[in-house]
């Protein structure tokens, strides 16, 4: 099979690396990639959103599928675009996407359906959530953007002031742009956070094993909200038993929900969870797999993922019997001094070997570019140094020792990655 990739970071690095182990994976590329993408993929000048081009290039290649692996181009619908010229995608459809790319929608969603979340108001008009905030005077509170933010468009306020400020800068100087025509202002729950990702053809899903996610910028959980700073699997929180709730009460009602609405969703679909004094709750839907989760969830994989994509795509999910190693994983990610404000680009990375990689862990490479024979910075995020063990602290020792061998100026990472305690 030719396959092509869609997007450009670590996300789409690691998934790359998982397709290529198939038997089935002749040729690899991907749109636009990166530096460390260009040692496993051809690497092609066509942006992540430019359907069209991505379509006509699908076509002039001869590319049997297609994995579209950002949120934007699967809100804009790129999926329907590319089945409407007659090539195979993988991802869910527009009117599937709106799951993640709506937060109105996914938590009136999830109201209708009973799937347990957080209580909410939904508002158009900045004056009244304000003074619904007002009213109901508990805090902390959380403000959210309807729309895509880059993963920034959630604000936790501790107080009256800083609600305001939340609903102010999204609904009237628009930071996230049109995202912000509507907010979601939601009571704040409280417990550990679990990532689990799931595999589904509309009908069958099939959860992977769990993540979790360490999203503050610096050690401690202080700190700006980034993309991600590192991720462990299995998550130590997420019992068998909780698993199976999980499944009952949130997983295959949300499926059963998004084919009931004529919006079945197929590809991956991830569940942000909380686990509450109440239960497990819903705190975010992504229509896609998550960056830093994938880098931790797939090393796991035993199964071929080109024949678990096929089967997504063809609706016989059900049928496959997907196996997972009892490795624990983890991953540390490297940043740019300054992220996930502004930062510099164009520094070189030293301690990788000529395809980009470091003995005894895998590199995902975010945010990199590949000159002269040499990888320099060019994004936030630049590395995911991953590594798997017998259990976690096996993993994490990997990581870490590997993180502690590759260098670039003014490089930050976390150094509390999986350690408990930390949400």
């Amino acid at each position: 099979m030719r396959i092509l990739m869609v997007g450009s970071g670590g996300r789409e690095h690691a998934l790359i690396r998982k397709l290529k182990e198939s038997p089935r994976c002749e040729e690899i590329y991907c749109a636009p990639g990166n530096g460390g993408i260009s040692k496993d993929a051809v690497c092609v000048d066509i942006s992540a959103e430019d359907i069209d081009g991505i379509a006509a290039f699908a076509k002039e290649k001869n590319i049997d599928l297609v994995f579209v692996a950002p949120d934007d181009p699967l809100a804009a619908g790129m999926v329907d675009a590319l089945e409407q010229a007659g090539i195979r995608a993988f991802g869910p459809r527009k009117n599937a996407a709106v799951i993640e790319s709506s937060k109105v929608f996914s938590k009136n969603l999830m109201k209708k359906y009973g799937i347990p979340t957080a209580g909410y108001e939904v508002f158009s008009e900045p004056k009244k959530a304000i003074e619904y905030i007002t009213a109901q005077n508990k805090f902390p509170v959380v403000v959210k953007a309807d729309g895509l933010a880059l993963g920034k468009g959630v604000m936790i306020c501790q107080d009256l002031e800083e609600a305001k400020e939340a609903v102010h800068s999204i609904m009237e100087d628009k930071i996230f742009g049109a995202s912000g025509n509507q907010v979601v202002v939601e009571e704040f729950i409280t417990g550990p956070e679990v990532s689990v990702l799931s595999f589904t053809d509309g009908k069958t899903v099939v959860p992977m094993v769990s993540s979790k996610d360490h999203k503050r910028a610096y050690d401690g959980d202080r700190g700006l909200n980034t993309g991600g700073m590192g991720t462990i699997s299995p998550n130590p929180h997420y019992s068998g038993e909780m698993a199976r709730r999980c499944m009952k009460e949130i997983f295959q009602p949300t499926i059963d929900a998004m084919r009931e609405e004529g919006r079945p969703f197929q590809g991956c679909l991830y569940f942000g969870l909380m686990l509450t004094q109440d239960g497990p709750k819903v705190i975010e839907y992504n229509s896609r797999f998550g960056d830093p989760e994938t880098q931790v969830v797939l090393p796991r994989l035993k199964t071929d993922l080109v024949e678990i994509l096929e089967a997504c795509i063809d609706g016989t999910l059900k049928e496959l019997d997907i196996q997972w190693s009892d490795e624990a994983a983890a991953c540390v990610v490297m940043a740019s001094g300054g992220y996930p404000k502004s930062y510099p680009k164009g520094i070189e990375i030293k301690g990788l070997d000529e395809n980009g990689q470091i003995s005894g862990a895998t590199v995902y490479h975010a945010g990199t570019v590949y000159r002269d024979g040499r990888f320099f910075t060019n994004g936030g995020r630049v590395l995911g140094v991953t590594a798997c063990g017998a259990g976690l602290d096996e993993a994490l020792e990997k990581a870490y020792d590997a993180v502690e061998r590759i260098s670039f100026d003014g490089a930050h990472y976390r150094k509390d990655i999986g350690k408990i305690g930390i949400q």
